[in-house]
């Protein structure tokens, strides 16, 4: 999708739809999650021309497996949410942690239905950032199939590891190693520390490849099954304050790394030799 079309449907969407505010939703209990494994999980479609809903719905339809689902609309959300027969697959918007730069996020969120009505209070079984709130050059369409997969597979080690989940957060599954993977970073998202095979060389001994957003995405088409792909979320150009959050997934939805950090001037936004440090 061009960029200029996106600006063209980020604009006429404002008009015709509203994101939710997120402020720490508590994390699920073994209990919800045995609710959840029962209910029925509604897939919550944003109004207007919204290009997160194709990608979502198409990805839902080939790898949802946890539960039964419906796509539905915000007004049917809002007759369903207090009801904990249904989990709701949505996108929020919010601050991250009540950031003090007032910056906020999108986040796709699976989470609970709870009687309050209240989405900062369902019960939260994951929440993956996708971008920046009004970020109209974001591009995260081409993850959106490895998050759905990974919500399912979080779930399930929800069940049976909450207690190191509550304690690490999404950190917990950087234990798991990456000997032996070829690293596909995005070029664009790099910091000036690691922008060149020569910096990362010296940290890092995986085979490295820098690819554009649009090369990764033509490698994950071919369904690789030794790679992993780096995701970042940052903030746009004209942005002077907030967080990055760096990602590397496999193709299946295993997520190998998290981190975030805030950016400063003298940590700049972007995957830098730290995160190298951090895998090795």
């Amino acid at each position: 999708m061009s960029k200029i079309f996106r600006k063209c449907i980020f604009v006429f969407s404002l008009g015709l739809f509203s994101l939710y505010s997120m402020a720490n939703p508590p994390l699920a209990t073994k209990q919800q999650v045995g609710m959840f494994k029962n209910s029925k999980t509604c897939i919550v479609m944003e109004g207007g021309m919204s290009f997160y809903n194709a990608p979502v719905k198409d990805a839902v339809q080939k790898y949802w497996k946890s539960t039964e689902y419906e796509f539905i609309d915000q007004a049917e959300f809002e007759k369903r949410k207090t009801s904990t027969k249904y989990s709701f697959l949505v996108l929020m918007d919010g601050a991250y942690d009540k950031d003090p730069g007032g910056v906020s996020y999108n986040y796709m969120s699976l989470v609970l239905g709870d009687a309050s009505g209240n989405l900062t209070r369902m019960p939260e079984f994951c929440s993956i950032p996708l971008s920046y709130s009004g970020d109209t050059e974001a591009d995260y369409e081409y993850v959106i199939p490895v998050v759905v997969k990974f919500m399912q597979i979080h779930v399930k080690n929800l069940e049976k590891d909450r207690l190191l989940i509550s304690l690490n957060g999404l950190r917990y599954y950087n234990k798991n190693g990456l000997k032996d993977k070829v690293l596909l970073l995005n070029i664009k998202k790099m910091a000036s520390n690691a922008d060149s095979p020569e910096k990362i060389k010296a940290v890092c001994q995986n085979k490295v490849s820098l690819l554009t957003t649009e090369e990764i995405q033509k490698e994950l088409e071919a369904s690789p099954t030794n790679k992993v792909f780096h995701f970042h979320v940052g903030p746009p150009q004209d942005a002077g304050a907030g967080r990055c959050f760096e990602m590397l997934f496999d193709v299946d939805g295993n997520l190998y790394y998290y981190n975030f950090r805030k950016i400063t001037n003298d940590n700049p936004d972007g995957f830098n030799l730290n995160d190298f440090n951090n895998i090795r």
